[in-house]
């Protein structure tokens, strides 16, 4: 049995965790509003984009002279995956399941006969696949010294996974993330970047028979658009991630909270116990030495 003094030492330890988690739930909660905010507003210029290029995608397929970075090259031996993660941790179940979407994707391509490439974004889904698929990383790219989403940083990403394909190091980039859907649920969803893939539904005047005109010319503007869009996609990935880390973060830490309040009480409870049982045992020690006497 412990002794009063490992009690109240061990009460002090919880009290003191619990002092932390609740102002890192506090801290989540505010950063959350605002990441929140960012990964919504950008929703409809990225689903927008990326439904008209899909569909001119499914118009200019099997054309000679389609742009690579819309059509592919027709390949699918080689595969990049772009897992996107936090930085950080303390956050339940947030970056473990990216993780593990990745590594049943990469095993079912595998046992196709596949060949994959990760490029790991974010410090925790570096760690958790280079464990596993050491061989197959070709790279990570980390931000965790930066306080706000940055498009420029998904530029940057944006910039070398083209340069990966112009280089014809892969056939078909996938992007997996954290989709934010509320507070205490983030979906791990696979994203189709390269090439792209033809649109889910079609609505009418839209569907792949839809003639498009451009101006000036087609080249230019798909030359514009194409990388736009990629940076876009993997913009809006690394906004949805963000929010769903914060989300993920709060309730990790209210939980966490809670449980080291559940836990203070139970230690005080064994406390006062023992405490009434040694001065229990103190009386009875009294009353027999002054019988003896």
């Amino acid at each position: 049995m412990p002794s009063l003094k490992d009690l109240r030492g061990r009460i002090n330890s919880v009290k003191s965790t619990r002092k932390i988690t609740s102002a890192m739930k506090m801290v989540a909660a505010s950063k959350l509003r605002r990441a929140q905010a960012q990964a919504e507003a950008a929703r409809p210029y990225a689903e927008r984009m990326e439904a008209m290029l899909s569909r001119l995608a499914a118009n200019v397929a099997g054309r000679p002279g389609a742009p690579r970075l819309l059509a592919g090259d027709g390949a699918d031996r080689v595969h990049l995956i772009v897992a996107i993660t936090g930085d950080r941790g303390l956050a339940g179940a947030f970056n473990s399941s990216i993780g593990r979407q990745t590594r049943n994707l990469v095993r079912r391509l595998l046992a196709e006969g596949k060949t994959v490439k990760i490029l790991a974004v974010g410090r925790k889904g570096r760690d958790y696949l280079r464990r596993d698929f050491y061989d197959a990383m070709a790279g990570d790219m980390m931000f965790g010294g930066r306080r706000t989403i940055e498009f420029a940083q998904a530029q940057e990403i944006a910039e070398r996974v083209s340069a990966m394909f112009d280089r014809r190091e892969f056939d078909v980039a996938t992007l997996i993330y954290n989709r934010f859907h509320s507070v205490i649920s983030q979906i791990p969803t696979e994203r189709q970047l390269i090439p792209l893939p033809p649109p889910a539904t079609e609505g009418e005047g839209k569907g792949p028979g839809a003639m498009y005109e451009f101006e000036p010319d087609e080249e230019t503007i798909l030359n514009r658009l194409l990388p736009q869009n990629l940076a876009v996609q993997i913009y809006r990935a690394m906004l949805e991630t963000n929010a769903g880390f914060y989300g993920a973060q709060m309730t990790a830490m209210d939980n966490a909270t809670r449980n080291a309040g559940d836990m203070i009480k139970k230690l005080t409870l064994n406390y006062n116990r023992t405490r009434q049982a040694n001065i229990t045992k103190e009386l009875i020690e009294i009353i027999s030495g002054a019988e003896a006497v």
